[in-house]
């Protein structure tokens, strides 16, 4: 059983809801896998999470886009607005990579086809079809974005990187 599959059964009964089944699902996420991926968070189809989501954290009120992958030791969480005081959650797009060790920290948004490197702090948005990497991060390369659609992205990505 991966975090996906449960993530997916907790966020169906959440939805219709059905109560206990969310609480449970989110439980065994956070014993089997060390994570933190609440029922209500709005996960896409087709992302996978890398390394079966080993640490990785995602506030609930976070969305992910479709077909994003996600590496082990993401975190994807809030800030507080400092004028307003309420809690800023990241917006993550359409076929986004997070490496591992990533951090997306306010309430940002990532750009659809856009690769976040490993360990990388990102606070402010990153538009799409890019390349960022850094603390904070920053952008190092910009893609295009017939490539990511293309068969063999991923060694496209291990010659970019």
């Amino acid at each position: 059983m991966s975090i996906h599959i449960l993530h997916k059964i907790g966020h169906l009964a959440y939805k219709k809801r059905i109560p206990l089944i969310p609480i449970f699902c989110k439980a065994l996420i956070r014993i089997l896998f060390n994570s933190a991926v609440d029922p209500k968070t709005k996960i896409g189809n087709g992302t996978v999470f890398g390394y079966g989501g080993i640490a990785v954290i995602i506030h609930k009120k976070s969305i992910i886009g479709s077909n994003c992958i996600i590496g082990s030791c993401v975190t994807i969480g809030t800030k507080q607005s400092m004028e307003t005081g309420e809690v800023e959650v990241p917006e993550i797009g359409n076929n986004v990579i997070i490496s591992s060790g990533a951090k997306i920290l306010g309430g940002i948004k990532i750009g659809d086809n856009s690769i976040v490197g490993a360990n990388a702090v990102i606070i402010e948005s990153v538009p799409p079809n890019v390349i960022v990497a850094g603390i904070p991060g920053k952008i190092i390369k910009n893609i295009a974005p017939k490539i990511r659609r293309e068969p063999g992205f991923i060694k496209y990505i291990q010659n970019v990187c």
